[in-house]
This record gives C-alpha cells, sequence and structure tokens, in this order.
C-alpha cells in the first residue's frame, strides 16, 4: 500500500482515509458519509471542516456516486497490491420516506405493512436509518401506537414490531419531545405494563415482545418524573416482578431490575414491591447463584426494601434470607459488601428479636462481620460492622470469633 499513489480526491479530509461513501456538502467540498456525519454530531457548531463556512442544521448530504464508482474502479484495478474492495453503500433515508411510512400507520390496511418496513430500515443502514427516523418523529409515532393498542385492547397486533423499532431509535430521538410524551400521562407505562401481563403460558411472540417491553420500560423510567413515579401500581410491580421470575433472557432480567431499583428512589413504592413479592423472588434469583453484575443490583434492591418494616419481615420469613446476605460479603465485590452489611445493620437495629440475633449467630453471620473486621475493607465498612457487633455484643459474648473483639474493639 505504502508503494501504490492514492489519487488526491479520494481522500477524505477528515479521517485521510480513502473514502467509502464519498458525499458532499452545501460547500462543494466531499467528504466520506461516516467522518462528515461524526464531525456534525460532535461539533457545536455546524460548519464546513475545510472551508470553515456555516452549514445548517439540517444540511442535505449528496451523495457523490461518480467519485464512489471512480474508486471502486481504482481498487479493483489495485487489488492485486493488497488495495481492499469498497462494496457500494445502502441507500440513507430520507424524512419524506420515513413521514411516509409513518402516516401509513394511520391506515388500517396500511399499518401491518408500514411497520415492518420501519422495523426492517431501522436495522438495516443502522445509524443513518435510525438517525433520520429519529428527526421524522417516529419514537412519537410507536409510543402512540403502543399507547392505542393499549386503549382499545387490540390482539397486540403490530406491538412487537413497534417496541423493537421504538427501542432501536430512542437514542436518536428528539431527547424532549420523547420525555414529554412519556410524562403526558401514564398511559404509556400502563400499555408497557399491559403488554408485560402477558399470558404466562407464552408462545414465542408473547416472550418476545415482553422481552422488547421491559427494555423500554427501563428507557423510560430513566425519563419519568416523580409524579409519575407516584402514580406506578401495584400491577405495575407485579408484572416487573413476574418478569424476572420468567428469566426470558439475561438483559430482560436485568432491564427488569433497573426497572426496580429506578422506582426505589420513591419510598412508597417500596410497599408496593414488597406487597408483589420482590423480596421473595430476589432471594430466589440470588440463591441461583447469578454473574456478578446481576448480583450487585439485586442487593442494591434487598437494601432498598429493608429500609422499611414489611422488607426486613419479608427477608426474616424466607428461610434462607440471613444466611444469603452473609454468605455473599468478602466474596462478590465492595459493593456487594456494603450493601450486605447495611442490611445486617438495619436487621440489627430495628428487627433485632432475640430469635433474628441467635439466627445470626447460627448461619455464620456474626462470624462473616468479624472477617470483615480482618479483612482490608474499608474503614466505613468496618465502622458499620464495629456498630453492628458491638450493639448485640451481650448476646453474642459467648461466641468465639466475637470474643476477641469485645476485647479489642475501642470502647
Amino acid at each position: 500500500m505504502e508503494e501504490i499513489q492514492i489519487p488526491e480526491y479520494f481522500i477524505c479530509p477528515i479521517s485521510l482515509q480513502i473514502m467509502k461513501d464519498p458525499v458532499t456538502v452545501l460547500t462543494g467540498i466531499t467528504y466520506d458519509r461516516e467522518s462528515i456525519e461524526q464531525w456534525f454530531s460532535t461539533t457545536h457548531n455546524m460548519s464546513c471542516p475545510v472551508t470553515k463556512q456555516a452549514l445548517p442544521r439540517d444540511n442535505a448530504l449528496t451523495p457523490n456516486h461518480t467519485l464512489r464508482r471512480l474508486i471502486q474502479q481504482w481498487c479493483k484495478e489495485n487489488a492485486t497490491n493488497g488495495v481492499g474492495l469498497i462494496r457500494t453503500p445502502k441507500l440513507t433515508l430520507n424524512k419524506i420516506c420515513v413521514s411516509g411510512l409513518v402516516q401509513d400507520l394511520g391506515v388500517s390496511h396500511l399499518q401491518a405493512n408500514a411497520l415492518k418496513k420501519l422495523e426492517a430500515l431501522s436495522l438495516e443502514n443502522a445509524q443513518g436509518n435510525r438517525r433520520s427516523m429519529g428527526e421524522a418523529g417516529v419514537a412519537k409515532a410507536m409510543v402512540l401506537f403502543i399507547v392505542r393498542c393499549y386503549k382499545e385492547d387490540a390482539q397486540r397486533n403490530g406491538v412487537l414490531e413497534a417496541l423493537r423499532i421504538l427501542h432501536h431509535v430512542w437514542s436518536v430521538a428528539d431527547d424532549h419531545e420523547v420525555k414529554l410524551i412519556v410524562n403526558r400521562s401514564n398511559d404509556f407505562l400502563e400499555s408497557l405494563t399491559w403488554v408485560l401481563g402477558c399470558d404466562p403460558e407464552m408462545d414465542n411472540h408473547a416472550i418476545l415482545m415482553k422481552s422488547e417491553a421491559i427494555l423500554v420500560m427501563k428507557m423510560a423510567m430513566e425519563v419519568i418524573t416523580a409524579s409519575q413515579l407516584e402514580r406506578l401500581n401495584l400491577e405495575f410491580f407485579r408484572n416487573i416482578v413476574m418478569v424476572s421470575k420468567e428469566k426470558i433472557s439475561e438483559e430482560a432480567l436485568k432491564s427488569a431490575l433497573h426497572v426496580l431499583i429506578e422506582a426505589c428512589l420513591l419510598g412508597r413504592n417500596r410497599m408496593k414491591m414488597v406487597e408483589s413479592g420482590a423480596m421473595f423472588q430476589l432471594i430466589e434469583l440470588e440463591l441461583a447463584r447469578p454473574e456478578r453484575n446481576i448480583t450487585e443490583l439485586i442487593f442494591n434492591l434487598l437494601a432498598n426494601l429493608c429500609g422499611c418494616a414489611d422488607g426486613r419481615a419479608q427477608l426474616l420469613k424466607h428461610a434462607g434470607g440471613i444466611a444469603l446476605v452473609s454468605k455473599r460479603i468478602l466474596r462478590v465485590s465492595p459493593a456487594t459488601d456494603d450493601r450486605a452489611v447495611h442490611i445486617l445493620s438495619l436487621i440489627a437495629m430495628f428487627s433485632a428479636t432475640h430469635e433474628v440475633l441467635l439466627e445470626m449467630l447460627l448461619v455464620g453471620a456474626v462470624s462473616k462481620l468479624c472477617m470483615v473486621m480482618q479483612a482490608d475493607c474499608t474503614a466505613h465498612l468496618k465502622k458499620k460492622v464495629r456498630g453492628i457487633l458491638r450493639l448485640h455484643s451481650n448476646v453474642w459474648k459467648n461466641s468465639p470469633c466475637i470474643a476477641v473483639y469485645l476485647v479489642t474493639m475501642p470502647r
């Protein structure tokens, strides 16, 4: 490659590489599409990199087909010298085309075909097509379509495609507009709850639909307001917990846990989670020994739920609750250690009946806390552990592992 003389006009002014998809901006300068699109997405001022001339926000990129064919021919002729061939790029959508498909959603006999085309386009030439779809208001159209299906109690026809499209274009859509739609009423969250409430005897279509719905729910929970959080009902939490129980996929499970964590920001939602059976399900999930990042999410939730009396009661009601929490200390990660010790601290302070304290001793929770004092843990964590041990030293004083600390603990 170093011995081959590459024609100067084949080189992109930004990447300094041979252009694969040359496009020309209004100033007449030609760039590789990927490079100029990245430039526009990262620069604060829309301008031509070479001339520095300002460009309109909706600046059109005109494909330079003649130059592309010349580059392809040159690459073909020099293939024996190690030059890679350049394929003809797939066309990027324009707003007019997308807007036409969005309008077709309102016509019953065109609806299914429009959804299929939009889904296919969101997967093809992903970056360019999704940007065009985002600018054309496809995210808003998908939200409104899903809500309409919910309100009309339809057979969920087209909902899977709409959820997939929304999942693909959400990140490139007008963030402000999406937030307004999601927060205008509780209809969208209720419609997703409706999808997640599919018949437990699921066929493959229902499974895929629930999987997409929980991924979109996670995105929605990241933008909803406090007033929306207050409106979450018991059915919402029961369906989220059901998704975590059904083990649709690892991605769906993680999304379900993230949704619950976002909802925990409001105290009253913790009570609803406990009522929905979340505590028992989280413990059962952890007993199956999931991967580390899922364990961290589970313990985050367990610690939040133990912040209320009913949550602690449910943890203690589970035969393996305290044992599980104590066993995970010093075995997973510092984040899990912190949450597990926090759980034991809450139990020690607010739910420490004589029976509970004896169970902590019997299942090894006390000895594990003593191990934390010897381990290379943060001073903050050791201080919290010291407080737990000191608080109930009169009950645990006959434990061999704690005897030493009763002597050495600072008064």
